[in-house]
């Protein structure tokens, strides 16, 4: 990532300097004789000083940064500001003698020496100030840039589970289909092909709408009754404007599909599954008939679900079960978030 550059404004600079030239001139305005031309010359040296300890500083910081960045801190530069300064500041003082004869150049200098090293002390510990608040606003940015790239690379992965998941199931049914000599095997195929050429339309999307994951949703399950017939029923009550939120894709199906692995899927004991929205989310819900032998699980339904929630909406997918029926209930999304 391309770090920002430190930069103090001229505005800054100069009103800081402007401002500090003008504050010495009130000791000489409030004397009882005030003299006008060396209250004047006292603002010019101070506010002439003042920009030149803040650009030294500043021209200097580059270096500073490659030979400190460990310390964070130079005591050579500020010592070397310091001499510099009091070299400076003897010059300004002695031009100010000659152009006003009538100063009294021990008690003056002494004066303007002690004024520029608080000046020199104040204005470089305020710029090291500034400079370490800008290191670490980029590194609060950047650690923030390599989080959120972090994320999205997972949740890459976890969209990218989706597709693998469905085909691996997808394939089981067609092999169970095969050995059964099941006369709808091809046109399985054939709709299998053409979902998943649907999916992978779909599966670089975040979101989706309610109303397109119930099309894949449906075509799904043509593939199911392919093979189950009367045995796995699918019963919507939706509101019409529910179908207008957004919804990960392939949620419903993954959830169905977990239906399917985990419960008697038969003709003598159909499996009724349940969509239907309640107090703001929508609900999966299917009675509990579990099977003896349960299929072998890739973990990948709920936990995926779950976890592309968190991702988008910083929220956990609700699951309940109380022996009797298991209900899984998804946040309604009311803004489209792909990225």
């Amino acid at each position: 990532m391309v770090q920002k550059r430190f930069r103090v404004s001229a505005v800054i600079v100069w009103l800081s300097s402007l401002s500090l030239g003008v504050l010495t001139t009130v000791p000489k305005i409030a004397e009882k004789h005030p003299n006008g031309f060396e209250a004047i010359t006292s603002a010019l040296i101070t506010t002439s000083f003042t920009l030149f300890v803040w650009y030294f500083n500043i021209y200097s910081l580059p270096k500073f940064t490659k030979e400190h960045s460990a310390t964070g801190f130079s005591y050579s530069l500020l010592f070397r500001s310091i001499a510099i300064g009091i070299v400076l500041m003897f010059l300004m003082v002695g031009a100010q003698k000659l152009a006003i004869p009538s100063v009294d150049f021990g008690p003056v200098v002494l004066m303007f020496e002690v004024r520029g090293i608080m000046i020199n002390l104040i204005f470089y510990m305020l710029l090291h100030l500034l400079y370490q608040t800008h290191r670490n606003q980029q590194v609060i940015l950047e650690l923030e840039r390599s989080k959120a790239d972090n994320l999205g690379a997972q949740y890459e992965l976890l969209k990218q589970q989706v597709n693998p998941h469905f085909l691996f199931n997808s394939l089981s049914t067609l092999k169970s289909m095969v050995e059964l000599e099941d006369k709808n095997s091809v046109d399985f195929i054939l709709k299998l092909s053409d979902f998943y050429r649907f999916s992978l339309e779909n599966r670089k999307l975040d979101l989706i709408s309610l109303s397109e994951e119930i099309e894949i949703l449906d075509a799904y399950m043509y593939l199911l009754k392919a093979r189950f017939e009367e045995g796995i029923e699918l019963e919507y009550r939706i509101p019409e404007d529910i179908y207008r939120t957004f919804i990960p894709p392939f949620t419903l199906q993954l959830l169905v599909e977990n239906c399917i692995k985990h419960n008697v899927v038969s003709l003598d004991y159909p499996l009724h599954i349940t969509i239907y929205e309640k107090n703001g989310l929508l609900v999966v819900e299917n009675p509990l008939r579990l099977k003896k032998n349960p299929e072998h699980s890739t973990e990948v339904g709920l936990d995926n679900i779950n976890r592309r929630y968190f991702h988008l909406l910083n929220q956990k997918v609700q699951i309940e079960n109380d022996q009797e029926y298991f209900r899984v209930k998804l946040p309604l999304i009311h803004e489209n978030r792909n990225r």
